[in-house]
């Protein structure tokens, strides 16, 4: 697994459940990937699929606020977390940084309307980042577990936006070639690690 750290407003809309759309698919065609509440609770919830534990990310948040304040020489006072999910990074960084300052973004329409409000979190895509400014810098830019998920042209898009808006690091984490992947395969893009370095190196 490959973690960067790297140097360095439109306000995401608030959006309520979208309706119900019947599709109909071509043969050999997979059904789209849908980030509902079945799919959290399938992946974060259930012991029989759910990776990782709550003290492990405990300790990467850690790691990453340590960084980040090694870096600034000061503790963070915000963080934008790109591909939140239902923030689970929120209640860790607040217990370490009481005052922080957290905003979360995915593009999950339940995860914006269930936890938007409560958790601050957006609705806005990786790619969207090429875009969308806020009134502030942020000491730290997280985006975990979600890169190898995307296709070139979003990442790259969103890579600009991250460098503009970062004032001090950002934590991208990616699964490669060269990891053992469990979990969720569904989308997995397989790169080798050379690949997302020269992408991080390209933009800025």
């Amino acid at each position: 697994k490959a973690a960067l750290l790297c140097d360095r407003e439109l306000s995401p809309r608030w959006v309520a459940p979208s309706a119900t759309v019947t599709m109909q698919l071509c043969p050999g065609q997979r059904m789209p990937k849908i980030y509902d509440r079945n799919y959290f609770d399938k992946w974060y919830r259930d012991p029989r699929h759910a990776i990782g534990s709550p003290a492990e990310l405990r300790r990467k948040v850690a790691m990453v606020v340590a960084q980040a304040e090694y870096y600034l020489a000061r503790p963070i006072r915000n963080v934008l977390d790109v591909g939140c999910g239902e923030a689970v990074w929120r209640a860790p960084l607040r217990a370490l940084r009481p005052g922080i300052d957290y905003r979360g973004l995915d593009a999950s329409e339940y995860v914006a309307a269930r936890y938007g409000r409560s958790r601050n979190v957006g609705l806005a895509s990786f790619g969207q980042l090429e875009y969308l400014r806020f009134d502030q810098r942020f000491d730290l830019i997280v985006c975990s577990d979600v890169l190898h998920y995307l296709k070139p042209a979003e990442i790259r898009a969103g890579l600009g936006g991250i460098v503009e808006m970062l004032e001090g690091i950002a934590f991208l984490e990616v699964f490669t070639s060269r990891d053992d992947v469990i979990g969720d395969r569904q989308g997995f893009i397989s790169r080798a690690p050379a690949w997302y370095l020269r992408e991080f190196g390209a933009a800025g």
